[in-house]
């Protein structure tokens, strides 16, 4: 940009060098349609013009996934100022990850699943804002965090009630503490666990403390999914729909089920094989099992944390 990183940049009345607003307090992985808008105008260029129609909605929106701050301003040259390049960004917003322990386990310790960001789009490294940090830490690395309460995303009351867990990925993560959770309360509620990953060798999050906990009785039922392992992919909505009878038993008999990971495509596709399942195995009308999920939710007994 030709710009450098010492100069005073002042934005709604703060003062800081460009370098502290890109470094701690502006968005640089993740991509602002503000600043489409305003490489568009500086650099009049035909192709973003096009982007920013309302009928290439979903092209932008695919873009948006791949392309990063930095990719853009090499891509699209353009005459910036400090203040116009702090204003076509988006304020850093913090990274929410799911606590995936329980402190009757771990006591004051704070356990988080993380998926590190290192990928290569169009021969550019892409790394994850906060992820590639959190890899790098040594012990006693010290860094600004703070707890957001979910209220809704609960175990239930009773130890005695069964549950359900779908977490593919690091969507596992809450139930691993929702296990350490239910194990410390001894109570009798059975536990079923649908996990789902790309590799059975490289992705089975947890692998040891799954197998320990169905060997000590904390863990009533595992059942995977590996999406790269066969020729044929094979997701967590299939094990549901092949075990759909007893998901719907379990259902039946008071069991919560919840779902944590991928709101675009795992959440949607898992809320499907559930209106399957239930229409199927519970001989109802695909209606009348819509209705069915639903009083689920409204009961606060089918509960997810998508992202």
């Amino acid at each position: 940009t030709g710009l450098q990183v010492s100069e005073a940049v002042s934005v709604d009345g703060v003062s800081r060098p460009l370098g502290e607003w890109l470094a701690r307090h502006r968005e640089l992985t993740r991509v602002a349609r503000a600043l489409i808008e305003r490489l568009a105008a500086l650099t009049g260029d035909a192709e973003l013009a096009e982007l920013l129609k309302p009928t290439a909605a979903a092209r932008l929106r695919a873009q948006f996934k791949v392309w990063q701050v930095p990719d853009l301003l090499q891509r699209y040259p353009a005459q910036w100022t400090g203040e116009r390049l702090v204003r076509a960004l988006h304020p850093l917003s913090p990274r929410l990850y799911s606590i995936a322990s329980a402190p009757e386990e771990v006591g004051g310790e704070v356990h988080l699943t993380v998926a590190v960001v290192d990928e290569v789009h169009d021969g550019q490294r892409h790394r994850g804002a906060v992820s590639s940090q959190v890899q790098a830490f040594e012990p006693g690395s010290r860094f600004r965090a703070f707890i957001e309460p979910n209220a809704r995303f609960r175990l239930p009351a009773d130890p005695a009630t069964p549950v359900i867990m779908i977490g593919p990925g690091t969507g596992v993560a809450p139930f691993r503490g929702f296990l350490q959770a239910r194990a410390a309360a001894g109570g009798s509620g059975q536990n079923w666990l649908v996990f789902g990953g790309r590799h059975l060798d490289q992705d089975f999050l947890y692998q040891t403390e799954w197998l320990a906990a169905l060997k000590k009785g904390s863990l009533h039922r595992l059942d995977v999914a590996f999406s790269r392992d066969t020729d044929q992919k094979v997701y967590v909505q299939q094990r549901l729909r092949e075990q759909g009878a007893e998901i719907f038993r379990w259902l039946e008999s008071g069991a919560h089920l919840y779902v944590c990971g991928d709101a675009e495509r795992m959440a949607p596709d898992v809320h499907a094989a559930l209106i399957e399942l239930v229409a199927t195995h519970g001989g109802r009308s695909r209606q009348e099992a819509e209705v069915y999920v639903a009083g689920l939710v409204s009961a606060r007994r089918y509960l997810r944390d998508v992202y």
